[in-house]
């Protein structure tokens, strides 16, 4: 082993930030034997220097994250500030020092990765992000790597925690989404401002992430269609139960039948009991992808928290430093299939659609024959009735999105039609 120390900067140390430095400085002397050189910890960039911080050096704390990323000695800069800015700022800084970079900046790998890649393929170093998808679960190496021999089909995962914790409440004890949530927030599962979870940001920018990996085509989160919970009901959980299904928020990343496109899409969904997702409870994280050769394969763990995201950082950041001793390059990105993303109305899917009709006969008939004019088949339909209120509950087989769409407000103009109370996409058979 090498004597002379890899230098570590490390921008940020939050809750993920002080964890990494807290394993680093206890397990020092493993990870020197896995790497084949002491890592040392030689700046940590913060913007609150007089909090206490156990454990760290005040001496190597700094509110100028710009020279640190700068510093000319530094090997490996690990960035956990999150967001865009400064974070693209202090990376790109980085790179153009020499070092090599660890982070776990979803958003801003979904908004800019191509042109992170390219400046660390400029330079000539590492650019790793196990921990920016699922936090410990591994998911990116095994896909840009395990998987690099072999044609990825599908990506279909829970990558949000908080959002299938609220599920999962909602399913176990008929709560509404309001309280659900609330519980999620006292919990610590969800923050103070839910947004990026419950309205579907933070699972389109891991969807964005994902498909590139899987297909090598550069997707933004842009290219994501995304919806939220807040439309989720009690009923929809009800509902859900009687067909024998449960609801979660799903990542989709797909190829389209004839392999000339993709698609990428977060959205509630309804999937059966027997799909191995339906099972993933609380906040926990599961993946599950298709392949042409490895066939099924699912990843299962805690996407989100301190020592999970910590781990997978502490990961990328042996395999940079490995890198760095041997003068190797780790895979940076694969984009040579450029192919198109699909919008998602030519996406093929099914819908459980419940409608609030008149009761009165022929109310069926007409119901059924809007169905046909936009070309979507029944798959089954359920009717109820009681002192003069009825519903409608209508799953179809599958059919473009932008059919079932048009299907749909063709129902609202119906007189006998009084409102279309739910809709959601039905997934995972």
């Amino acid at each position: 082993m090498r004597t002379r120390p890899l230098k570590v900067a490390l921008l940020g140390c939050g809750v993920v930030g002080s964890e990494v430095a807290r394993i680093m400085r206890t397990h020092a002397d493993d990870l020197a034997a896995r790497v084949g050189a002491p890592l040392e910890l030689a700046g940590v960039a913060v913007r609150r220097p007089g909090r206490v911080r156990a454990g760290i050096d005040p001496e190597l704390v700094t509110t100028d994250a710009a020279g640190l990323a700068q510093r000319p000695d530094i090997d490996v800069a690990v960035e956990v500030i999150g967001g865009i800015e400064p974070a693209r700022g202090l990376i790109t800084s980085a790179f153009e020092a020499g070092a090599s970079v660890v982070t776990a900046n979803k958003a801003l790998l979904a908004e800019d990765g191509s042109t992170l890649h390219e400046t660390a393929e400029k330079h000539g170093v590492d650019l790793f992000y196990e921990a920016a998808v699922a936090a410990a679960i591994p998911l990116v190496r095994p896909l840009r790597e395990s998987l690099a021999g072999d044609t990825v089909n599908r990506v279909l995962g829970i990558v949000n925690g908080t959002t299938n914790f609220i599920l999962d409440r909602m399913d176990a004890s008929g709560a509404g989404y309001g309280e659900a949530l609330d519980e999620a927030t006292a919990l610590g599962y969800a923050e103070a401002d839910p947004t990026a979870d419950v309205e579907g940001f933070d699972a389109a920018a891991k969807a964005a992430i994902l498909a590139g990996i899987a297909f090598h085509t550069r997707v933004r989160l842009d290219d994501v269609y995304r919806e939220g919970l807040a439309e989720v009901t009690a009923a929809d959980i009800a509902s859900a139960k009687r067909m024998g299904c449960t609801v979660k928020l799903l990542a989709i990343c797909e190829r389209t039948s004839d392999g000339r496109s993709v698609t990428a899409r977060v959205h509630p969904a309804m999937i059966p009991l027997g799909h191995p997702l339906a099972s993933v409870r609380e906040a926990y994280n599961a993946v599950f992808v298709e392949s042409d050769a490895a066939g099924q394969l699912m990843f299962y763990g805690r996407g989100a928290g301190g020592s999970p995201t910590a781990s997978a950082v502490l990961g990328d950041l042996v395999a940079a430093c490995r890198n760095k001793l041997s003068g190797a390059r780790g895979a940076g990105e694969s984009a040579y299939a450029q192919l198109p993303v699909s919008p998602m109305g030519e996406v093929v899917t099914r819908y459980h659609i419940s409608l609030d009709v008149a009761d009165k006969p022929g109310v069926l008939a007409q119901v059924a024959t809007v169905f046909a004019e936009h070309d979507v088949s029944i798959d089954t339909v359920r009717q109820q009735g009681k002192d003069g209120d009825a519903w409608l509950v209508v799953v179809t087989h599958r059919a473009p999105d932008a059919a079932l769409r048009a299907t749909v407000e063709a129902l609202r103009g119906l007189d006998t039609v009084r409102g279309v109370a739910s809709i959601m996409r039905v997934e995972g058979e």
